[in-house]
């Protein structure tokens, strides 16, 4: 890879200026050395043209571990339900478990948590969602499908 992104930037060099044939053999010859397809080497070149191939920078996180454990418990305390309507729960409940001593927020914190939107709520929960859900999606078990008694429909007594 490291051979491929040196040739990235050799064949970029002076690329823009020469003339339409020799851009085309030049791509020719990179897409022949590198294995690539030609329209994917003319994405490889402009993305380096552009500065795309350097490294990039993570973005830092806006919620942490304390702001997740927060809305764990949050979660937890209005029966797990879903992101979208636990969102204008929040407000009510912080000031609900805040009042009777069952959660405490510095008020960064606080206002981090309040601030979350929706979908955000649902990422942070995803993981603990799975480990919740468990047997809940899977079918009865064989002894309980069969203590529940099928009638054909000739059992029945219509009028």
């Amino acid at each position: 890879m490291a051979a491929r992104r040196e040739l990235v930037l050799a064949v970029g060099q002076g690329y823009k200026t020469t003339s339409v044939t020799k851009k085309r053999r030049t791509l020719d010859e990179f897409a022949a050395v590198t294995g690539y397809h030609r329209k994917h080497a003319i994405r490889v070149r402009r993305k380096s043209a552009a500065g795309v191939l350097s490294a990039s920078r993570s973005r830092a996180r806006l919620y942490d571990e304390a702001v997740r454990q927060a809305v764990l418990v949050l979660w937890e305390a209005s029966d797990r339900i879903c992101g979208k309507r636990l969102k204008p729960l929040i407000a009510t409940l912080l000031g609900a478990m805040e009042h009777h001593a069952h959660l405490r927020l510095d008020p960064a914190l606080r206002e981090r948590v309040l601030s979350m939107r929706a979908a955000t709520i649902d990422r942070m929960l995803a993981g603990p969602r799975t480990h919740v859900r468990g047997r809940s999606r899977r079918r009865p078990s064989l002894a309980i499908r069969r203590s529940v008694p099928l009638r054909a429909s000739a059992d029945w007594n219509d009028p």
